[in-house]
């Protein structure tokens, strides 16, 4: 997954493995891409959503797998709870869409949506669960999470599997194996 320097009041930019700092490029990289998939026509539309549905796949499993767990320690179950099933429920409706004709009204519909759900979620992760790991996590810890969040990323599916999403018990546990199979669908597809 490529990162990008932003200029987002947000956030400033620390050193490339911090955890943070990749999860907060990730969200600019989706919220971009999510405006492409909208203006796009024609094939471009089907490359760019193809593009946005697996960083989130990625992005959504590496989150479950690596930072929800200190989230739950540092935030607490509830907050670590709350971000699960919302990814959850993304997987879910990114599944859904994966299924539509990106040039259909409902596909539009549907996508517009879903971005405001993502973005909320998104909010919500960089208002109340990041500031806690910044809080909590001194900045080795961070580039160890941002380590091994990268790991992650390289065995985590690109497709949606919404009987994996929110578990990071279920994602350690199915995700290599169902990123075996996009990794091979991806490939056969182009």
């Amino acid at each position: 997954m490529g990162s990008m320097t932003t200029g987002s009041p947000q956030h400033t930019l620390e050193p490339e493995d911090d955890i943070l700092e990749q999860l907060l490029q990730q969200h600019d990289r989706i919220r971009q891409l999510f405006a492409e998939t909208m203006e796009s026509r024609g094939e471009a539309r089907q490359q760019c959503f193809d593009e946005l549905r697996g960083l989130l796949a990625v992005h959504e499993t590496a989150e479950e797998m690596i930072l929800r767990p200190v989230a739950k320690r540092v935030a607490g179950k509830q907050e670590a709870e709350a971000r699960n099933e919302e990814e959850s429920a993304a997987n879910k409706e990114l599944a859904a869409l994966e299924d539509l004709d990106v040039h259909s009204a409902e596909f539009e519909a549907r996508l517009d949506e879903f971005r405001r759900a993502v973005e909320h979620h998104a909010e919500h992760e960089e208002r109340e669960e990041f500031p806690q790991i910044r809080a909590e996590c001194d900045i080795e810890e961070r580039r160890s999470m941002g380590r091994r969040l990268r790991a992650a990323e390289r065995i985590a599916p690109t497709h949606p599997h919404p009987r994996a999403a929110g578990s990071p018990v279920a994602q350690w546990t199915v995700g290599p194996f169902a990123a075996l199979l996009d990794r091979a669908k991806d490939a056969l597809r182009g």
